[in-house]
């Protein structure tokens, strides 16, 4: 398979058909803007189980997406699409730059999810 992109958290492969994608879920995981680095054994597999389930929740909702089919524990064919450069980030607990940012301690809970 032709690597078309790699990311944090997903390789992205083409297939036979152009209108396809292969998503590989990795591993990997990153803290402080990229300058922490590890491996999470089985990081990969959860994401895809709980993005394959998201997907087909929302299209059981009428809400359509590029997911077409979980194929493996760690890939998922995805329909080719043009991304929008959105990252939202949900914070239950005071951490990293949100803590520094707004002078808080690290690991204390919040009262209501912030999203970011």
């Amino acid at each position: 398979m032709q690597k078309i992109y790699e990311g944090k958290a997903k390789i992205v492969y083409k297939t036979q058909n152009p209108e396809e994608y292969i998503i590989y879920f990795k591993d990997d995981a990153t803290a402080f803007n990229n300058q922490k680095k590890a491996v999470l054994e089985n990081k990969g597999i959860l994401n895809n189980k709980i993005s394959s389930l998201l997907f087909q929740l929302l299209e059981t909702k009428g809400v359509p997406s590029h997911f077409i089919k979980k194929i493996s524990d760690r890939e998922m064919v995805a329909k080719k699409v043009r991304i929008i450069p959105l990252e939202v980030i949900v914070r239950n607990r005071i951490a990293g730059s949100f803590a520094k940012r707004y002078g808080l301690t690290e690991g204390g809970i919040l009262a209501t999810p912030i999203i970011v």
